[in-house]
């Protein structure tokens, strides 16, 4: 690949992010430009590694060595050819993707990895700056109508993939704009929702039709769905949030994380929005839950002006570097740390929550903890509280960012009186439910995942949609290698 020496010569860069104090005062990018010269010498850095285990690391089974070859040559065009071949939507993954990838590169085994996520970041920039990218035309025409429900990441790229396939797509989404996670869930300062708006402007000139405030099994109901369209995608996501149901949850200032951050960026954006308001200015905050989700509250808390943060988790700190129970090319169970929690966050491990403690009126103004204490045995992990650790802290806003449980049944779901399956997920054997027409992609099938994962769910969706219409199909999926028909 590139430069057979570069990842001996090369050590590995990504961007900066800008100073906190900077940061903190808006909602921008948190990653200050990186040059085009440092992401081609960043592409050398990409072995000949023989079997390029990058492939299997992303979900989408990018051709990473191929195209940090295109950027080691500066032929930039090519680079894009390649990285959307198998990736609809790279100014998104590139900005919001953990990386899998970077995890199974050879070179990680022992040394950094190639800069994998960054690098095809900078490829979809350069690729719109220089005209490369252009609404999808259809080579045919099928006269087959698809439906799909959601149009979070899963019902965007089925959309996208079926639309060059030839059919007619239309996406139904419930909320007022189309993006689903990617629009209300994610922080602009982690992914600026022009780059969404962007993208949509290609899909509906490429003929998608997007259709909003459109509650399927409401507004439309399924039997009407199923009679005017040939096949249906559910890619609704997972929807409904894990509760915390321990003494005092009614305290007014116990919230879900996913309303406060769509509030937020509702605000962002100048959209209004009609629900009680969830601000943690000048308030101590309590974010329950370790992952992305808990950064992201916490990211956002502090920039809206929050006396304090705390982020708690119920499991034991991971490790920093090392963690015995996996190694490459897994994706390794060690301690994370997102720039949010560089901004003025405290984190604590193996701490249960044990009441809500509200005032006379009802508001919410501290919260009980206790430290515990993880046994493993016979394969299962199990907590004991540790005596004489029960405390009181102050808070007048808990964010509870602890997972989703399944997606919503009542109403279209139970409906169209699809199976289940032993995680209350919507059960399909190759995309299909246990009705003939309907498919299911993204969250609602798997539950709660990646962004990355959905995307190839719903690529992966459309493939098995289009053999079920047409007995065939050429789009690309990661179990077909046949004719790529995007038009670049």
């Amino acid at each position: 690949m590139g430069k057979t020496t570069g990842f001996l010569e090369y050590k590995r860069e990504v961007p900066e992010t800008k100073p906190i104090e900077e940061r903190i005062q808006n909602y921008n990018e948190l990653y200050k430009s990186f040059s085009k010269r440092k992401v081609e010498r960043q592409s050398a850095r990409c072995m000949d590694c023989g079997v390029p285990f990058c492939h299997n690391g992303c979900p989408l089974g990018n051709n990473i060595p191929d195209f940090n070859d295109m950027v080691y040559k500066q032929n930039w065009e090519e680079a894009y050819k390649i990285l959307a071949s198998t990736n609809n939507f790279p100014e998104f993954t590139g900005k919001i993707c953990p990386a899998p990838c970077e995890e199974s590169c050879v070179l990680s085994i022992n040394n950094d990895p190639t800069t994998i996520k960054n690098i095809e970041l900078y490829i979809i920039e350069q690729a719109f700056e220089n005209g490369y990218v252009h609404a999808n035309e259809q080579i045919i025409k099928t006269g087959f109508k698809v439906a799909i429900v959601g149009s979070g990441p899963a019902g965007l790229a089925a959309a996208a993939q079926l639309n060059l396939a030839g059919h007619e797509v239309t996406v139904f989404e419930r909320d007022d704009q189309i993006g689903g996670l990617l629009r209300y869930g994610i922080p602009d300062f982690k992914l600026e929702k022009s780059l969404i708006d962007r993208r949509l402007d290609l899909m509906e000139k490429a003929g998608i039709k997007f259709k909003t405030n459109t509650n399927v099994g409401v507004d439309i109901s399924a039997n009407e769905l199923i009679d005017k369209f040939d096949a249906v995608l559910l890619a609704g996501g997972s929807t409904l949030p894990r509760d915390l149901q321990v003494l005092g949850r009614e305290a007014k200032g116990v919230h879900f994380a996913m309303d406060f951050l769509k509030q937020q960026n509702k605000r962002v954006s100048n959209i209004s929005f009609s629900d009680e308001e969830i601000l943690a200015t000048g308030k101590n905050i309590l974010v329950i839950g370790g992952g992305d989700t808990g950064a992201d509250c916490v990211g956002t808390s502090i920039r809206q002006g929050a006396k304090s943060v705390l982020q708690i988790e119920l499991m034991p700190k991971l490790p920093e570097k090392v963690n015995p129970i996996n190694s490459w090319p897994e994706w390794r169970q060690i301690l994370r740390t997102s720039s949010s929690h560089l901004e003025g966050c405290k984190r604590e491990w193996s701490v249960q929550t044990k009441e809500f403690i509200k005032n006379e009126k009802g508001d919410l103004k501290a919260v009980k903890l206790i430290d515990v204490q993880w046994n493993y045995a016979q394969g299962k992990a199990q907590f004991t509280e540790i005596a004489g650790t029960e405390r009181i802290i102050d808070c007048e806003l808990v964010l509870l960012a602890i997972g989703f449980v399944s997606p919503q049944h009542e109403g279209l779901l139970d409906n169209l009186n699809v199976k289940y399956d032993d995680r209350q997920n919507v059960k399909a054997e190759n995309f299909q439910t246990s009705l003939k027409k309907i498919f299911t992609a993204g969250d609602m099938h798997t539950g709660q995942s990646l962004v990355v994962k959905a995307i190839s769910e719903g690529r992966e969706a459309a493939y098995q949609i289009d053999i079920f219409l047409t007995g065939n199909s050429v789009l690309e999926s990661k179990t077909n290698s046949l004719i790529n028909i995007v038009k670049f």
